[in-house]
């Protein structure tokens, strides 16, 4: 109760908008809340790879809103992302210059769940650039959106307004989305086709919350797709049947407190997870299920809340709702094999 009350009280003394401050003690009740009991797995003492030259490469400004939640990778090297409160998705390029692609819809009252304000979420990229990108208000406007490469703006489909959708994951091969949501505990498909259709995929206690939110972060690998479930700390492999349906829900990690969005950081199946906590960190989790912490907050993660990679790059975006210090865009360098040192950044 003292931590959630020290917690609340930062967050009231932080000269941010009404709807920033609102979203950042909702969220600081969010991680102060302590995770389901799950099996904690020991930490294994040898990374696979290591991490090195950690530099955060973008700064954003917490009092505007600019509280970055998602991620997608332009082929460039350039990294769109979302920022939940301004509603805006940002191109971030290698140098560190910033552009606003789109402004999602303003909606008058929102009735989001869990923030009570509009939260612009995951995003996905599609090879002609195209970029997806899930919106909560509580209100008719919630719903996945289409970003075209010129900057038009529509909606593709309606999503539930009492749900959360949070992370989104991309089957192109398939012209799939899948979707978490949050709050309703539930893996929404959505076809990218000219009349597309959402469906409920996967249900079941393994992705709904335990207190606030459950399934949070979303991939696709293989035949499968991994969720990450935020309040009971697990991460979790759902299989793709031969006619598309959901197969039985497998934990495949547990302990992992504070997980929210992840990637995988090569072609098996090694997970880096953004673990928001107060502590901030960077965990990598093993097909074992054992994970290390490769990254915190001395690195430079504020809030670490999901992560891309691409070649030997990682990304790793910060939203700092905890303590509104230092939103952030976090680069590193991926070594293969243990006996690469990591080097902390200046």
């Amino acid at each position: 109760m003292l931590r959630l009350f020290r917690l609340f009280r930062l967050l009231r003394l932080l000269p941010v908008p009404r709807t920033a401050g609102a979203v950042g003690i909702a969220l600081a009740l969010l991680v102060a809340a302590p995770a389901s009991a799950t099996p904690e797995p020991p930490e294994s003492a040898d990374a696979p790879f290591s991490l090195t030259d950690p530099r955060i490469v973008a700064h954003f400004d917490f009092e505007a809103g600019q509280t970055p939640e998602n991620i997608a990778l332009e082929p460039d090297g350039s990294a769109d992302l979302t920022l939940a409160i301004a509603r805006q998705v940002v191109r971030v390029d290698r140098h560190g210059g910033k552009q606003v692609l789109a402004t999602l819809p303003d909606v008058a009252d929102p009735q989001t769940p869990l923030l009570g304000v509009a939260v612009v979420s995951g995003i996905v990229r599609t090879h002609d650039g195209t970029l997806y990108v899930g919106y909560n208000t509580g209100t008719a406007e919630t719903g996945i959106y289409r970003i075209t490469p010129d900057r038009e703006v529509t909606k593709l489909v309606d999503m539930p307004p009492k749900g959360f959708v949070n992370g989104l994951a991309l089957d192109e091969r398939l012209g799939l989305i899948y979707a978490a949501d949050s709050v309703l505990g539930t893996v929404w498909r959505i076809s990218l086709d000219d009349g597309p259709e959402v469906t409920a995929w996967a249900t079941g206690a393994a992705l709904e919350p335990t207190a606030f939110i459950g399934a949070n972060g979303i991939k696709v690998r293989g035949h499968a797709v991994w969720v990450s479930n935020y309040d009971r700390a697990t991460l979790l492999r759902i299989p793709v049947g031969e006619d598309g349906s959901a197969g039985k829900t497998v934990t495949r990690a547990t302990g992992l407190t504070g997980i929210d969005d992840f990637a995988f950081a090569g072609h098996g199946e090694t997970v880096l997870a953004a673990l928001n906590t107060t502590a901030s960190g960077l965990a990598v989790v093993r097909p074992d299920g054992t994970h290390t912490v490769v990254l915190t907050g001395k690195d430079g993660l504020s809030g670490p809340t999901s992560v891309a990679v691409r070649h030997r790059k990682v990304y790793v975006t910060s939203g700092a709702f905890l303590d509104g210090i230092d939103p952030n865009l976090l680069v590193a360098e991926a070594g293969k094999g243990a006996g690469a040192a990591r080097r902390p950044s200046p």
